[in-house]
């Protein structure tokens, strides 16, 4: 293999993380890409172990991991199917289990890393669902509000109660969850709500339930895209991140409840009249 580029091995990401503020019992909401990380010797799950040695037995990492077969956008296009297809689907679609549910990869591969990961805990929330594992991972993930799963007593909000801190490894501004959680406290008008019907396990039987949320996928509010990548590059211009290189990713770190508190004043701002 002939590469200009470095080898990124654990013992460069623990003193890189260090540098970059994480320290023992931290709490934190971690984001990445692990291709913008570089070539990791040993693979992604060196960048969770490695992360895991810096904060310590007291510390907590945490992703927001999703479900990999969640049936959000098909519950709103089911009644155009065709009869046989809709009559499959609501019978043999397989309900959502917090244990074995993949994770979305979407959001990162290393989001099913972290849910495999010995010890790990995942919330019950199928669409917003977190993993976690440490000290605080039992707390973070459990009793997560079916109904409105971004908003009070999520493990965003727990994540901010905690005095918690969001870690960007090479992901974009645009993959900060705690948007969401801020959009739904934000005191605005006319913010777009979504209804549909997920499969979940109550009492060891599949049941359909009705879920209610703000719509997250891009609508909440108007230009929801753009403030995605405003709002968080206003917190950076504020002097609130710390940046510098985790491996050869570009990566911030921030307190969550600051971040959120300024997201929620910066929307109020733009759409409360």
């Amino acid at each position: 293999m002939e590469s200009k580029l470095p080898p990124i091995t654990k013992s460069r990401l623990i003193s890189d993380l260090k540098k970059l503020g994480v320290s023992p019992s931290d709490t934190i909401m971690l984001h990445a890409s692990v291709k913008a990380i570089g070539w990791i010797v040993g693979g992604p799950d060196v960048v969770i172990q490695a992360l895991l040695d810096v904060l310590g037995e007291e510390g907590t990492l945490m992703m927001y991991v999703g479900w990999e077969d969640s049936p959000w956008e098909a519950s709103f296009s089911i009644a155009e199917w065709p009869e046989e297809w809709q009559k499959a689907y609501r019978e043999e679609f397989p309900p959502f289990n917090p244990v074995t549910s993949r994770a979305n990869r979407k959001w990162s591969i290393l989001t099913e890393y972290l849910r495999t990961w010995p010890g790990a805990y995942r919330s019950a929330n199928p669409e917003a669902s977190c993993a976690a594992v440490g000290a605080k991972a039992k707390w973070l993930t459990e009793n997560h509000p079916l109904q409105y799963g971004y908003g009070r007593g999520s493990p965003l909000a727990k994540l901010c109660e905690a005095k918690g801190k969001v870690l960007l490894l090479g992901a974009p501004f645009s993959s900060i969850t705690l948007l969401h959680h801020a959009e739904h406290l934000a005191k605005v008008p006319n913010k777009l709500v979504v209804r549909y019907k997920v499969p979940i396990l109550q009492n060891g039987r599949k049941v359909w339930v009705e879920v209610e949320e703000f719509d997250t996928c891009g609508n909440v509010l108007p230009d929801t895209e753009e403030y995605f990548e405003a709002i968080p590059r206003e917190f950076l211009a504020s002097g609130k991140m710390r940046s510098g290189k985790v491996g050869m990713a570009q990566s911030y770190f921030f307190d969550a409840a600051e971040f959120v508190e300024f997201a929620v004043k910066w929307l109020e701002r733009k759409y409360a009249n």
